[in-house]
């Protein structure tokens, strides 16, 4: 009877691990992915002949340090980027990876007059795009759209749907109380697209991922928190945060998840899995600090790989 226990506790577990397979979702601030191309938008900074340099052989190691972090991060289901100039850069990701060949692209064109963008690339594999789209707001005190979409898209695994959106919402560079209000409608606009699916279905899942230019406690990242569980705070890394600025890491980068995939009995996320990435090619040392190993100081070529450090989660997939 002992041996007939144990052998149907082994099995039932083998069998589990078999049945359930685990995978991370992840977000990345990439910090200026442009080709060496003359666009239609203010790019003039990265060209060739432009105040960077920026050349082919810089794009060409910016592409391998991107492929490098995939990598690193085990391949993820989804990975959502911001600050890319355009679907064809993110081609470029996936083409210098035989491995990323089976993954499709999420991508639109912002009005962002940089031309930098948000998008994702998933494993086809396991996804299929039900439906996708972006939304569009005009921030106070002007009168069209000026700044990046929030990218989305939902998508359909064997046996289920999960949701994902992507953010990179208007920058602090006039100040926190001068540029605050403009986060705030950013998180209105995705606010209401959230409880628009949650009300057609609270047990949605749903995944939502961005550089929101603010840190958990200010006031716009809360109103997402308010229908959605955060997953990365300053103690999901070994740093506290997945941005330094002026000698400070604080969380820029977030990942929050609907109920819906906190207490699904099929997909679902690892409690606890939220997690800051801060492997040793991504930080250098300045002045006898650690920050991260960044491409450009100004108009010096660092030869690194973003300002910003990734983030993840862990979902397991029935």
């Amino acid at each position: 009877m002992k041996i007939t226990l144990s052998l149907l506790i082994t099995f039932s577990l083998f069998f589990l691990s078999f049945s359930q397979k685990e995978r991370s979702v992840a977000f990345y601030n990439v910090e200026n992915l442009f080709d060496t191309i003359d666009g239609v938008n203010d790019d003039a900074e990265f060209l060739p002949a432009g105040k960077n340099n920026w050349t082919s052989k810089r794009y060409e190691e910016k592409i391998q340090h991107i492929n490098q972090v995939i990598q690193a991060l085990q391949y993820p289901v989804i990975m959502g980027f911001c600050e890319v100039e355009n679907q064809q850069v993110m081609q470029d990701v996936l083409t210098f990876n035989k491995r990323l060949k089976k993954y499709g692209i999420v991508h639109y064109d912002s009005p962002d007059a940089r031309g930098i963008d948000v998008g994702m690339v998933y494993d086809q594999k396991t996804l299929k795009v039900v439906s996708s789209g972006k939304l569009r707001f005009v921030l106070p005190g002007q009168t069209e759209a000026t700044t990046r979409d929030i990218v989305w898209a939902k998508f359909r695994t064997k046996k289920d749907t999960i949701f994902c959106m992507v953010n990179h919402w208007p920058s602090r560079r006039s100040g926190q109380d001068e540029s605050e209000p403009l986060r705030l409608k950013a998180a209105e606009t995705a606010r209401v697209f959230i409880d628009s699916v949650l009300q057609a279905q609270p047990a949605t899942k749903i995944v939502f991922m961005g550089d929101l230019n603010d840190h958990p406690s200010d006031k716009a990242p809360k109103k997402i928190a308010e229908r959605m569980v955060p997953m990365i705070d300053k103690s999901s890394g070994i740093y506290g945060g997945t941005h330094n600025y002026k000698d400070e890491w604080d969380v820029l980068d977030h990942l929050m998840v609907s109920n819906g995939l906190l207490t699904s009995s099929s997909m679902k996320v690892i409690s606890g899995s939220g997690k800051i990435h801060s492997f040793d090619f991504l930080i250098t040392e300045y002045k006898g600090k650690m920050v991260p190993f960044r491409t450009y100081a100004g108009t010096k070529y660092l030869g690194g790989y973003s300002d910003h450090l990734p983030v993840s989660i862990r979902v397991s997939f029935p």
